[in-house]
C-alpha cells in the first residue's frame, strides 16, 4: 500500500466542510484507492459508522440514473 499522507491531510481538513469530496486526476493515479481504501480507513477508524459513508461511482451504469 501507498500512503498518501499529503492527500489524506487534504481530505481530513475538509472532511466537515459540508460539500462532496471529489477527486479528480489522470488515470490510474490512486484516486479511488484514496477514497475506498485511505480515507475510508481513516473513517472508521474515527468513529464514523459505515452506514454513513455513501461512495458512488458515476461512470458504472448501475450508477446512471
Amino acid at each position: 500500500m501507498i500512503n498518501r499522507p499529503k492527500y489524506l491531510k487534504k481530505l481530513i481538513n475538509a472532511k466537515w466542510n459540508g460539500f462532496p469530496k471529489i477527486i479528480t486526476g489522470i488515470r490510474r493515479c490512486g484516486k479511488s484507492y484514496l477514497l475506498k481504501e485511505i480515507f475510508h480507513k481513516y473513517l472508521i477508524e474515527n468513529g464514523v459508522h459505515e452506514k454513513n459513508i455513501i461512495s458512488l461511482e458515476l461512470d458504472d451504469a448501475k450508477n446512471a440514473n
